[in-house]
């Protein structure tokens, strides 16, 4: 009886060796799948995100397009401070970005606005007063686009327009050349003799006046409409810079884009001829960070005009989904003018120039905007 009890016992054992060689791989896998973890559900969520390494990378927030004023980037000014702004929405918000600029004359910026829309991007901004008309009329093509243009006011619902108090910041720094002349002679060089530019006089004729109003100022454009070319022609900016310089002006402030290049190098021709120091004052971006270290130490200050912010909020309003057109002006209350310290040469005046400021912001002081 024990031996039969034995031999039913080995031959259960071999027929239990068999079925788990001819399926034991199934029974395996079978049982790791009950060891995982319950499949997600919408009462019981997953707690264990997947790797960042293996992550979807995120798709950009928002389309963006930026068409350039004459000039180009490059101009160490009003274009380079556009393409800040969209720099920076690139870099904090991840937005796709192209960028464009016309051709010589500018006759094509309506074509290059509506490559723009037609390539389905969600904003498309015109960096200059001379895109009004253009920007009018491709914005009413595509009324269903966002638009933006700096330095004007247009009349479709969908475009964004960005203005500045440029005479406000001018007034702050006419208050510094006039604290800083030697000679009691100052000068102004404008690019393109039109309204536009005429704020930036204005405004600092008003604050050398308000420090000294015997102090003369020597006034000159480069050119006039509709001719535009006095925004990038360096050689007639020294051209005009090393006049005004001759005739006994030590500061000089341009508002001419890619002309005030000239001023900057007359200053230091200037300087190192005649063995007196005399000044240029920047505009739209702090000049003193975009030249070369050997022109630095003649640029007193800049007026600053912050396109870059303006680019920027446009840009982000979009992203935010609170994009509205209309007209939004950047003055001093919001810093959206001011001037720059880089160098240290107005430390002494600051407090000067942030008195002035706030008589500005509180009204106390109204500065003009016409000659």
């Amino acid at each position: 009886m024990t031996r039969m009890k034995s031999k039913w016992l080995i031959l259960f054992m071999v027929f239990g060796l068999l079925i788990a060689a001819c399926g034991g791989s199934d029974t395996a896998e079978e049982a790791e799948v009950v060891e995982e973890a319950p499949a997600e559900t919408l009462e019981s969520p997953a707690t264990t995100a997947a790797p960042t390494a293996t992550a979807a990378p995120a798709g950009p927030t928002a389309s963006v397009c930026m068409v350039y004023d004459i000039g180009g980037r490059g101009d160490l000014s009003f274009n380079d401070m556009a393409y800040a702004g969209l720099e920076k929405a690139v870099n904090d918000l991840g937005v796709d970005a192209q960028d464009l600029e016309p051709n010589e004359g500018g006759e094509n910026r309506a074509e290059l606005l509506s490559l723009c829309a037609d390539d389905g991007k969600d904003v498309i901004i015109g960096v200059g007063f001379l895109f009004g008309d253009s920007i009018t009329e491709v914005a009413t093509a595509y009324p269903d686009v966002n638009f933006g243009i700096i330095d004007s006011v247009v009349e479709p619902a969908n475009v964004s327009g960005m203005v500045f108090a440029e005479h406000e910041g001018s007034y702050l720094v006419g208050v510094a050349a006039a604290l800083k002349t030697q000679t009691n002679k100052v000068g102004f060089i404008g690019g393109v003799e039109f309204p536009l530019i005429q704020k930036f006089e204005a405004g600092f004729v008003a604050g050398v006046k308000a420090v000294n109003p015997d102090i003369e100022i020597d006034i000159k454009y480069a050119t006039v409409p509709p001719d535009f070319s006095g925004f990038s022609d360096p050689a007639k900016g020294k051209e005009i810079a090393l006049a005004q310089y001759d005739a006994g002006a030590d500061v000089i402030y341009h508002a001419a884009g890619g002309t005030g290049a000239g001023l900057f190098e007359a200053a230091k021709e200037v300087s190192e001829s005649s063995g007196s120091k005399v000044w240029a004052i920047g505009v739209d971006s702090d000049q003193y960070n975009t030249v070369s270290a050997e022109l630095q130490p003649y640029i007193l200050t800049s007026m600053l005009k912050r396109v870059d912010v303006a680019v920027y909020l446009t840009i982000e309003s979009v992203v935010n989904g609170t994009f509205a057109g209309g007209v939004t002006t950047y003055d001093l209350s919001v810093d959206g003018v001011g001037y720059s310290t880089s160098g240290g040469y107005v430390d002494d005046i600051v407090s000067q120039l942030e008195d002035y400021k706030s008589q500005i912001v509180s009204g106390a002081i109204t500065v003009p905007d016409t000659p």
